[in-house]
């Protein structure tokens, strides 16, 4: 369910995937959101075809295998942010 801080968004301490209208989407540990951004820790990042993989597969293999953190912590962009699930919630 999260980490319960107070003051804190819902989705604190949840592992996210944040897609974009591009080509890049995002996987991470959600920290927090301000108006203009969302923190994520321990991110993986991947480009749409790179290694061969789509979006869609590469967040599939995320959540059957977890997240190979390529940064300790991403700043995401709300105005990049075509969408956000949870890890979790994607059947791999």
């Amino acid at each position: 369910m999260g980490t319960f801080h107070k003051d804190t968004h819902a989705l604190h301490g949840i592992t996210v995937v944040i897609d974009t209208p591009g080509k890049t989407v995002y996987v991470g540990r959600f920290h927090e959101q301000d108006d203009k951004r969302i923190l994520l820790l321990d991110v993986d990042i991947h480009e749409d075809g790179a290694n061969g993989r789509s979006k869609e597969e590469f967040v599939k293999r995320a959540a059957k295998f977890g997240v190979f953190k390529k940064h300790d912590h991403f700043e995401v962009p709300l105005s990049q942010v075509a969408g956000i699930r949870r890890l979790g919630d994607v059947t791999p």
